[in-house]
C-alpha cells in the first residue's frame, strides 16, 4: 500500500519544481555538483568575514536565518456550489526573517514557480546585508508563494494573498513593527493593498495597520516614485561609473 497520503477530491498538489531540479542533478550523477544559491551567499559571506574584527560567536550568529515558516494551505479555483467538483488547489509558500538584530524585518514577496526554502533564505540573508552596509535600520527577511501569477483571474490571485497573509499574520511573520513585505517579482502595488486590507481585517484596533507593507497604491498611503525606484537606482549606478575616469580607463 502507497505510504503517500491521499489528498481530498478535487485537490491537486501543484508539482515542485526543487524536486524536478533533485530528480535531474541526481540523474546526472558524473558532472560536479553546483553550489545553491544559499551556499553561494555563505561561502561569501565567509570571505568577508575574515576580513572582520568581530567574535566568531557573532559572525556565526549573524550567517543564519533566525526564524523560517513553510505555510500550505488550500484554494477552491472556481466559487460554484458544485460540491462534487471543487476544483482546487493546494498552494505552498515560504517567508524567512534573517536576522533580528534591527526591527522591523524587510523583505519582497515574490510570486514565481521557482520559489522555494533555499532560495528565500538567500535573499533574505542579502536583505540583511545590504541594509547593513548602507546603514538601513532594518532586518533581512524574504517571501514568496510557489505559483505562476498569469495562470490565475485576478479573483483567485486576491484569495491567495490573502490567505497567504493571513497564515504570515498567524505565526507573527507580519506585522509594522515586525515584519513588513514588499513587492518583488509577480507583486505589485495591488498585491501589497490586498494584504494591508487582510491585515485590518484580523487587527483593526492597530492604528498603524497600513503601515504593514510597503508598496502599496499611492491612493492607499504608498509613495510616489516607488514603481520607477529599482530602475532609477540602475541609473545612477551606471551614471557614477562612468564619470569615473580611472574606472572607464581600465
Amino acid at each position: 500500500r502507497s505510504l503517500i497520503p491521499r489528498l481530498p477530491h478535487g485537490f491537486v498538489q501543484q508539482p515542485s519544481v526543487f524536486s524536478v531540479r533533485l530528480a535531474s542533478t541526481a540523474a546526472a550523477t558524473n558532472e560536479p555538483k553546483e553550489p545553491t544559491f544559499l551556499e553561494n551567499i555563505n561561502m561569501y559571506y565567509d570571505q568577508a568575514a575574515l576580513l572582520s574584527d568581530a567574535s566568531k560567536a557573532l559572525l556565526a550568529h549573524v550567517k543564519k536565518c533566525d526564524s523560517m515558516i513553510e505555510v500550505s494551505f488550500p484554494i477552491r479555483l472556481n466559487m460554484s456550489d458544485d460540491e462534487k467538483d471543487p476544483k482546487a488547489i493546494i498552494v505552498t509558500g515560504y517567508r524567512a526573517q534573517h536576522s533580528h538584530h534591527r526591527l522591523p524585518v524587510k523583505g519582497g514577496i515574490r510570486f514565481s514557480t521557482h520559489v522555494e526554502a533555499q532560495e528565500v533564505k538567500a535573499l533574505a540573508a542579502l536583505m540583511t546585508y545590504k541594509c547593513a552596509v548602507v546603514d538601513v535600520p532594518f532586518g533581512g527577511a524574504k517571501g514568496g508563494i510557489m505559483i505562476e501569477p498569469s495562470q490565475f483571474t485576478e479573483n483567485q490571485l486576491q484569495r491567495i494573498t490573502k490567505q497567504y497573509a493571513s497564515e504570515l499574520i498567524r505565526y507573527n511573520f507580519l506585522s509594522p513593527g515586525l515584519d513588513v513585505p514588499a513587492p518583488d517579482m509577480g507583486t505589485g502595488p495591488r498585491e501589497m493593498a490586498w494584504i494591508v486590507q487582510a491585515y485590518r481585517n484580523l487587527h483593526p484596533e492597530d492604528i498603524n495597520a497600513s503601515g504593514c507593507v510597503t508598496g502599496k497604491p499611492v491612493s492607499q498611503g504608498g509613495i510616489r516614485g516607488r514603481t520607477a525606484a529599482t530602475g532609477l537606482g540602475v541609473f545612477y549606478c551606471i551614471r557614477e561609473a562612468l564619470n569615473d575616469k580611472a574606472l572607464m580607463s581600465k
